[in-house]
């Protein structure tokens, strides 16, 4: 089976729900990362430069065989399945681990202001104070409100789609890439800290870390 993930140059929780997968499994794919400037034109024609066909214009993509996938769920089932992380024989776990991947789809969409938004970045960030402090602070209290205080993994007992999906999400949420967030904003969450952690410390995090991530960049720590 020949494996290629396509999305930008940076470890955005979107991608990194694939590829950290496919890397914990030991499955060999190709790690496309295309320029901004390539995915503006295939926004625009639904196609790369090299003809591959991304079907809503959009990224990630995942192409297996020649075949090319969209979404963000879609991507990260098909590798979790791959890869022993999305326990697909037991229905109930993989409801559970879809609906909190849809969860931080929900905050994402909820703080990302698209580039081109007329808003100044003044405007921007008083935005999300206003969101800190109001609907982003409503659904992080229930994300801690759905974990209980002995879990070590978000669904079951061993590591999933769903807990890198937190890691990474809630690491972008405390980093500096999403200005207007308060820091320390996490400080009140000990249960999400706590699953964060259990992920940021897992020894196969910690090696796709340091042999992809790029030494400045801010993935975000809470203490």
């Amino acid at each position: 089976m020949n494996l290629t993930l396509i999305y930008l140059d940076n470890p955005f929780w979107r991608i990194e729900l694939a590829r950290i997968p496919l890397f914990i499994g030991d499955i060999s794919f190709d790690d496309k990362r295309i320029t901004l400037e390539e995915f503006r034109s295939a926004k625009e024609t639904g196609f790369l430069k090299d003809g591959t066909k991304l079907p809503f214009h959009q990224i990630p993509c995942l192409v297996v065989d020649g075949v090319p996938i969209a979404q963000t769920g879609a991507i990260a089932r098909f590798c979790g399945k791959l890869s022993g992380l999305y326990p697909s024989e037991d229905s109930i776990s993989c409801a559970l681990i879809d609906q909190f991947i849809d969860f931080v789809t929900d905050l994402t969409n909820l703080v990302y202001i698209p580039s081109n938004s007329p808003l100044t970045e003044d405007e921007k960030i008083q935005h999300r104070r206003i969101l800190a402090e109001g609907e982003l602070k409503r659904k992080l209290d229930m994300l801690e409100d759905n974990i209980s205080v002995n879990q070590t993994w978000i669904v079951g007992k061993e590591m999933t789609i769903a807990d890198i999906a937190i890691w990474r999400g809630i690491g972008w949420l405390a980093s500096d890439l999403v200005a207007g967030i308060p820091q320390p904003y996490f400080v009140n969450y000990p249960k999400i800290t706590k699953i964060f952690k259990n992920v940021d410390n897992h020894p196969k995090i910690c090696e796709w870390v340091r042999k992809t991530y790029p030494s400045n960049y801010n993935r975000g720590y809470i203490e």
